[in-house]
């Protein structure tokens, strides 16, 4: 039973950070149950593990469904956060070597995420070189209010964000550390905030117009015969 459950888990988390799963999207017990020939008890057992991960939730008339982030709550996440990365590379006055050939090796798993088309690993590593970046510099207190901020996008951009959209971020990523590299501090902080509000316009726009999959069709399962 807790095998059946965890392969619950597997697929729902693959189908929404491929995006097939939308945001609001209603996932019904019993139609869970029959796509994986399953109870509903095994299938409440994976829901509810699901929602202490805060990728699902439930209530008492719509039942379970996909977490639904508000527009409002990523436009706070992207101003909190260009004002906090902007101040960091507007406050430095020195980058050695190590912080710059720790972020270099950052974006090449960023590229290579990108191209073997990997998009879990790719929307945590574009979101994590933030984190990275404000570590390297040594701004240590901001580190877990940064993990807090960039993890709130990071399911905006698993869901939403396209793979030209991915290799764009991980350009702006370089052009910032070729930046740090040649000592222009305040230009690095200038792309990291056209950056931000790049990934925001597109992702909110996004998440106006997404398209919705029924229920199998985004767990990619075959019908069982009978």
């Amino acid at each position: 039973m807790e095998q059946q459950s965890l392969h619950i888990d597997r697929t729902i988390i693959d189908a929404i950070l491929c995006g097939r799963l939308r945001p609001g999207m209603r996932l019904g017990e019993q139609e869970l149950g029959t796509l994986f020939n399953v109870s509903r008890t095994v299938v409440r057992q994976s829901l509810t593990r699901l929602e202490a991960r805060g990728l699902v939730q439930v209530t008492a008339r719509r039942g379970w469904f996909i977490v639904e982030p508000s527009v409002e709550e990523a436009t706070s996440a992207f101003q909190a956060r260009r004002a906090i990365e902007s101040g960091i590379l507007n406050t430095i006055d020195n980058v050695g070597p190590a912080p710059i050939a720790r972020l270099r090796e950052h974006i090449a798993r960023q590229r290579e995420a990108i191209v073997s088309g990997d998009v879990a690993s790719r929307s945590h590593l574009l979101a994590d070189f933030h984190v990275c970046l404000a570590e390297v510099l040594g701004f240590y207190p901001l580190l877990d209010i940064l993990n807090d901020l960039t993890a709130r996008s990071l399911l905006f951009e698993a869901l939403y964000q396209s793979t030209p959209d991915a290799a764009c971020s991980c350009d702006d990523h370089e052009r910032i550390v070729d930046l740090l590299e040649a000592e222009d501090y305040r230009g690095a902080a200038r792309v990291m905030i056209t950056h931000i509000s790049d990934i925001e316009t597109h992702l909110t726009a996004r998440i106006k117009h997404a398209p919705q999959l029924d229920l199998q069709e985004a767990l990619q399962i075959r019908p069982l015969k009978t």
